[in-house]
């Protein structure tokens, strides 16, 4: 959780263009990131992939008024809704984004390319038939947000325990990263959010972030394989929560606007 989910820059970005906050050019550009490309495969009435802009349009036109973010994991089935092989296929990517509006979802395929140095990345999403069924596992922002406080506690109690904080030059090189991207803000999300879910957008990273570096090898005093295997056990809950937060937050858009929010 360093860093951002392709599906959720995708949901973001693209429910703001859906909603006329900003330009095609503006979504894809933010969409793409650091990427070199994103193209879309499988999209009805299409026989080859097109691009990020033709296909955002060719959604909307299908019906799509918004877009969910699904963020799976062995056992934890979030933000899916079937059938069987989108749920396969978003399990492999550990993501996926699925339409509201229309039953279709997209499952991103990651591919490097070039030498050493010099590596650039493009991005496939493929289109398939979803069913279309409230998402499995998603709070809302208030749970969410609950949820994050207590699992931001839990997480800094199991890392003192274990002797994770300020546990030598590389966490504290990860941890300055995470604040870097934190004080950008603006990025968190795009427009059109309310500012709910910015703030546990940005709860839920900041979790992510502890229980990621906590994971990691050869950081603090639990060097051991049990000790390891005991960090795992003791942090799962609050990756699992801090996942759901995720999700809830770029889902935020579509769930208000079914509540008849806006």
């Amino acid at each position: 959780m360093l860093s951002e989910p392709r599906s959720g820059r995708l949901a973001a970005w693209g429910n703001a263009l859906l909603a006329g906050f900003v330009s095609p050019d503006d979504a894809v550009l933010a969409i793409v990131g650091e990427d070199v490309v994103h193209r879309v495969a499988g999209l009805p009435g299409e026989a080859a992939p097109v691009g990020l802009t033709l296909a955002l349009g060719r959604l909307r036109s299908l019906g799509a008024t918004g877009l969910r973010v699904a963020l799976p994991a062995p056992g934890h089935p979030l933000g899916l809704s079937g059938p069987p092989e989108f749920n396969a296929r978003a399990l492999e990517a550990g993501e996926a984004v699925v339409c509201h509006g229309a039953a279709l979802g997209l499952v991103p395929e990651v591919a490097e390319a070039g030498p050493e140095g010099d590596v650039h990345v493009e991005v496939v999403w493929h289109c398939l038939a979803v069913r279309e069924a409230p998402p499995a596992d998603v709070p809302s922002l208030g749970e969410a947000e609950r949820e994050l406080a207590e699992a931001l506690r839990e997480a800094t109690e199991v890392l003192t325990r274990l002797d994770v904080a300020g546990s030598g030059p590389v966490a504290e090189a990860a941890i300055d990263a995470y604040r870097a991207r934190a004080e950008r803000g603006g990025e968190v999300l795009a427009p059109g959010y309310p500012p709910r879910a910015v703030r546990v957008l940005e709860l839920a990273q900041r979790v992510g972030a502890l229980v990621e570096l906590a994971g990691a090898g050869g950081h603090g005093g639990a060097v051991s394989a049990s000790e390891m295997a005991a960090r795992g056990t003791a942090l799962r809950p609050v990756e699992r929560t801090a996942r759901r937060a995720q999700v809830a937050a770029y889902n935020a858009v579509v769930e208000e606007r079914e509540r008849g929010v806006r």
